[in-house]
């Protein structure tokens, strides 16, 4: 698979090294246009890729076009491209709000999709949703969802733009979420006397493993709870104090403006 990368930052190099990774393409089968001389040169050292400067000559050949740029800077980036795609050819974008149709009238290409990523997929271990344009073949939807697959462990696909904007405020937003109850915890535990690193520790080790275990054994959310929940003990205590301060309602509130939110960058 010949690939071109549109933008080389944090999730341009995040899908550069899944696919290097998951050996979709070999490094002289990448190409990453990426305006910075010192992003352009860490980018070659360390993945062997061609890179250049001119997104025009990335594009040569490929079979699959990352943008992986700025939301402001897709619409200009991408009309100098037009023209410049390969016919058979399947556009994908991360830019975050940029609806579907937008990008295809960008780039001037109907075999587009749009992709919401998050954070984890610069191990990895992140989650995608994505939308495709109806011109999009078999075999070019074939290419995206195992492009999406070196990166996550999670890819749907959705019928519309309001489903990548509700997904946005889910899983593209999502890891603040848990960032914030992360540095919770550890705050409090540091402000009863624990040592700072001992409390990052359990922390980010409790809210991996529970996520893990969430995945492997498939069980409900609310069964791993009551789980853990012994009748008038430590967690039930903990969990009264959670819902008295109405936890569900602001993480459900703060869901809706962020989705509120993506959608009013897609207008």
């Amino acid at each position: 698979m010949r690939i071109a990368i549109i933008g080389g930052g944090f999730m341009g190099e995040a899908f550069l090294r899944g696919i290097l990774r998951a050996k979709l393409a070999a490094p002289g089968e990448v190409a990453v246009a990426e305006l910075v001389e010192a992003k352009r040169a860490q980018l070659k050292q360390e993945h062997a890729v061609r890179v250049t400067d001119d997104a025009e000559s990335a594009c040569i050949g490929a079979e699959v076009v990352l943008f992986a740029v700025k939301p402001q800077d897709l619409p200009a980036v991408a009309r100098g491209l037009q023209g410049k795609f390969a016919p058979g050819a399947v556009i994908v974008s991360i830019a975050a709000g940029v609806r579907l149709e937008d990008v295809r009238r960008a780039t001037g290409h109907r075999a587009s999709v749009r992709v919401m990523p998050n954070l984890p997929a610069a191990i990895g271990e992140g989650a995608a949703v994505f939308l495709a344009a109806p011109e999009v073949a078999t075999h070019q939807l074939d290419l995206v969802r195992r492009l999406l697959d070196a990166v996550a462990t999670a890819v749907v696909e959705v019928s519309d733009d309001d489903s990548v904007d509700l997904a946005t405020a889910l899983h593209g937003s999502g890891p603040a979420y848990v960032y914030l109850v992360i540095e919770a915890m550890i705050d409090s535990a540091v402000r009863m006397g624990m040592k700072r690193d001992d409390a990052q520790s359990l922390v980010l080790a409790t809210v991996a493993g529970a996520a893990r275990y969430a995945m492997e054994s498939g069980r409900h959310p609310a069964e791993l709870r009551n789980a853990v929940t012994s009748p008038g003990g430590t967690t039930a205590a903990a969990l009264a104090e959670l819902e008295a301060a109405g936890m569900r309602a602001a993480i459900d509130e703060a869901i809706e403006a962020a989705y509120l939110r993506a959608v009013e960058l897609g207008e």
